[in-house]
């Protein structure tokens, strides 16, 4: 939940004006309830100040990390899904059947676009205030601080830009400056090193998170774990326009080096970040219940409030568990769903398990009731761990998104190593092994055998990343920097299908799960229902429902109409098309020319 104010200011600048069949749009005005002029908008600190959160604010909303850039894009993949049958809309993005008219690529393509605009004017005029060169010094520090913010919050547009619609046009000046408002696609590599440069540049800028005011704004660990974080995609796979292929520059150790380095400085600087004691407190006790992190693992988060599509979000509501409308928490949830391989890619012992993928829906008696294993839905934001709990049906609980986790550090940097090294260091598998017991707490001797070879060790990354990071909007992007999403699709429906059929490594799995209400929870005939295939039937009183039954391909469960859920994930996912989004059409067609389209559209 928002704990600082974020403004949009209309600022008095030129804007891009977007022309298409209906008329013209603009497409970088930067709407809000002030009005100011640029010298007004940097006359002195406050109302840079104002400014720069006023760049902030794109982030978060029903366009940007309130449900469509975090909850629609990151799928399908082989974690979860997008719920229901195909559409032009969210599910056309899912399902990878992507047309260029798809009404959910708009809104987010230019919101991202004007929190890159209102960032360039901040870039450019708060340098030009007489106090940043010559003012008293505890302003000149403020003011450096909300310069480095911004080049910080340029990064992480541009970023998303990248990563959906690849060598995007990049604008480094605000549109008032550009003699061409449609300027062509940019290199993706260059201007990858363009904000890994500006973030060089921020991390000595911004402060530590110990030197300010706790709120959502951006310090020293966020600006050095993004850096990380976009080094590993400078120096990954991607989708090149040129060759339409997947493909990575001979260089790319250069950036897993700068990866490598930037995480190895923050895992030196716990007293800054660490992880918490348990993997639940993090969901339910920091983010569901509005309660500081102790341990500052949450690093970068975008703050929501206000109860509206602008700048709330709608996580808990769209997504989780699905719950009944009579009930007390309201209605809601469902929009994602739990693949079935990825509620088995935990071992029981994961205490990442069941926050990451719930088995329960609740009803309207306040009760959960068992899901069948088709329908299982993701976990970390959930409306039934609301506290206070928000009852009725507002679409907007509160919830920040988080962007950076430190344990997120500690795996890239395990990454890094492996790459850099032909083969894990000690302190690679000291990382690795840290995100590990903390899964396992409890029983850390249960973790395994870490790998050793280059290649194990890599497999091992990709999968703990995998059981880490479930539902936030990470995976399809490992994935395709990996150049691995294709390779994943297809095990994920072979494994579908051998969760059904008992084979493999699934030999384990229950035709049916029996159980009954224990006041509002669960109570199971079998002391271990999820791995029991033996079950007897029982007396009275217990509820069977399928599960490994539920998959059956024939009248089980299904995605769109009349397809076995195995083969609806990523139904149309096309190999070096799939990879990137297509242009909007009225963003397209406005550029008469000069917008080269994606592969394959």
């Amino acid at each position: 939940m928002k704990t600082i104010l974020f403004f949009a200011i209309r600022l008095s600048v030129a804007v891009a004006i977007i022309c298409s069949g209906s008329g013209c749009k603009k497409l970088l005005e930067v709407e809000g309830v002030s009005q100011f002029t640029v010298s007004q908008g940097f006359s002195d600190v406050s109302n840079a100040t104002t400014s720069v959160l006023g760049a902030y604010d794109e982030l978060m909303g029903d366009a940007s990390y309130g449900i469509r850039i975090n909850l629609y894009y990151p799928y399908d993949s082989d974690e979860g899904m997008v719920s229901g049958a195909i559409d032009n809309g969210r599910r056309g993005i899912g399902r990878y059947q992507l047309q260029i008219d798809n009404a959910e690529l708009l809104n987010p393509f230019n919101a991202l676009y004007r929190g890159l605009e209102k960032s360039n004017l901040c870039i450019e005029q708060i340098p030009l205030m007489p106090q940043y060169t010559s003012g008293p010094e505890a302003e000149k520090v403020l003011l450096r601080r909300l310069y480095g913010e911004v080049l910080t919050l340029r990064a992480q547009y541009l970023f998303e830009l990248i990563r959906h619609w690849g060598d995007v046009p990049a604008p480094f000046i605000p549109s008032y400056k550009q003699t061409d408002l449609f300027i062509r696609n940019a290199n993706r590599d260059s201007t990858y090193d363009h904000i890994l440069a500006d973030l060089e540049l921020a991390k000595d800028l911004v402060p530590w998170r110990t030197d300010v005011a706790r709120n959502e704004r951006i310090t020293k660990g966020a600006v050095k774990a993004l850096r990380a974080r976009i080094a590993l995609f400078r120096g990954g796979y991607s989708l090149r326009t040129d060759t339409k292929l997947m493909e990575r520059r001979a260089d790319y150790l250069k950036y897993y080096t700068i990866a490598r380095d930037e995480c190895a400085e923050l895992i030196a600087r716990r007293d800054q970040h660490t992880l918490n004691a348990t993997f639940e407190d993090v969901w339910k006790r920091y983010v569901a219940a509005f309660t500081p992190d102790p341990a500052y693992e949450i690093m970068f988060e975008v703050g929501a409030g206000g109860g509206n599509a602008n700048s709330d979000s709608r996580m808990g509501q769209y997504n989780g568990p699905s719950i009944n409308g009579s009930s007390r928490y309201g209605g809601g949830g469902g929009g994602v769903l739990a693949l079935p391989n990825y509620f088995y890619a935990f071992s029981p012992l994961d205490t990442r398990r069941d926050v990451s993928v719930p088995t329960y829906a609740i009803n309207a008696n306040n009760q959960k009731t068992l899901r069948r294993l088709g329908e299982l839905t993701d976990g970390k934001y959930r409306r039934d761990w609301r506290n206070p709990i928000l009852g009725g049906s507002p679409l907007n609980l509160g919830f920040n998104w988080v962007i950076i986790r430190f344990s997120d550090v500690l795996l890239m940097f395990a990454e890094a190593e492996n790459e850099i090294n032909n083969g894990p260091t000690p302190a690679a598998i000291l990382a690795f092994e840290e995100v590990r017991k903390r899964a396992f707490k409890g029983n850390e001797a249960s973790i395994g055998i870490t790998p050793l070879s280059k290649s194990a060790f890599f497999d091992a990354i990709v999968n703990e990343r995998y059981l880490e990071f479930g539902g936030e909007a990470i995976r399809k992007y490992d994935l395709i920097r990996w150049n691995l999403l294709a390779t994943k699709i297809a095990e994920t429906r072979v494994k579908i299908q051998q969760i059904f059929e008992n084979a493999g490594p699934y030999a384990n799995v229950p035709a049916s799960i029996y159980w009954r209400m224990n006041g509002e929870e669960l109570q199971f005939f079998s002391p271990n229902p999820y791995y029991t295939t033996a079950v007897p039937n029982p007396t009275t009183g217990w509820t069977r429902t399928d599960w490994r039954l539920h998959l059956n391909p024939v009248g089980g469960a299904t995605t769109d109409t009349g397809i076995p859920l195995k083969d609806g994930i990523a139904r149309f996912f096309v190999a070096n098309k799939s990879e990137l989004f297509p242009y909007p059409s009225s963003v397209f067609n406005s550029y008469g020319g000069k917008l080269q389209q994606n592969p394959g559209y």
